[in-house]
């Protein structure tokens, strides 16, 4: 492909908007932010729209980033996004959820998983206390495993086995998440305490390990139906997550 050459105005317009976040790995180059709109139970509420790129190379020469782009596959890189909501940098409370990709359960609407519901009430809770951010995490599919693994251990379920039984008998560990590159975002973002929109300790764990401050915890539950039963119950029992109420899980009617 031939060289590219960018505008110098449209270079000028870009290069205010990237950042370079040096990491042990590489670099994270951070693109925003960007007024979005966002429409939440019919009504519009304006967040802020950053986007991630990982890279090995580490460089504040910008214009070869953005050339780069246009020759890569960039199906091999991690894009992942954030969405901050209000004063996030300097209110004393504010709300976090670090989100995994759920492709059937968050743009399909599945009910095999509470993806979908936790997705719209974690932006809905930013909104409603007035400040927060939503980590999307784009190489989180299936616990980490990928779309296509996914949809294999779909037929797994499908045939008796739960989610923890069929990642491992796909060959997987439980949960091969790793939250490195949206820590080093938040901490670029915001370093006072947060809460955490989380049922699972393991989220808990890497931001603490990382030298983040935890206010406190809060639970994101629901959405429970004759669908999801099992899975909820298999969160539980096999992957330790965290109800926070006593009653046990039960099927809507």
């Amino acid at each position: 492909m031939a060289d590219v050459k960018l505008d110098p105005q449209v270079f000028a317009i870009l290069k205010e908007k990237i950042q370079m976040i040096q990491t042990e790995e590489g670099a994270i180059y951070l693109v925003g932010p960007i007024r979005l709109p966002v429409n939440l139970y019919e009504e519009t509420f304006v967040f802020n729209w950053y986007c991630w790129l990982t890279l090995d190379e580490i460089t504040t020469d910008y214009e070869s980033i953005i050339k780069k782009l246009n020759s890569a596959n960039l199906a091999e890189y991690q894009q992942s996004s954030v969405l901050v909501y209000g004063d996030f940098k300097n209110d004393a409370e504010t709300l976090v959820r670090m989100h995994s990709i759920c492709h059937t359960g968050d743009i399909f609407g599945s009910k095999r998983c509470d993806c979908g519901y936790q997705l719209k009430q974690s932006m809905k809770r930013i909104t409603d206390h007035g400040s927060g951010a939503l980590f999307y995490l784009a190489n989180h599919e299936g616990r980490g495993i990928g779309l296509f693994s996914k949809a294999m251990a779909y037929l797994l379920q499908e045939n008796g086995y739960d989610t923890v039984e069929a990642n491992e008998k796909l060959g997987y560990v439980d949960d091969s998440r790793n939250y490195g590159g949206a820590i080093a975002i938040l901490k670029t973002l915001r370093t006072s305490p947060v809460t955490l929109m989380t049922n699972n300790p393991k989220k808990v764990e890497a931001i603490e390990k990382a030298g983040l401050q935890i206010a406190s915890r809060t639970s994101l539950w629901g959405d429970e139906s004759e669908f999801n039963t099992n899975y909820l119950q298999t969160k539980i029992e096999r992957s330790g997550h965290l109800r926070d109420v006593e009653e046990a899980l039960h099927v809507k009617p």
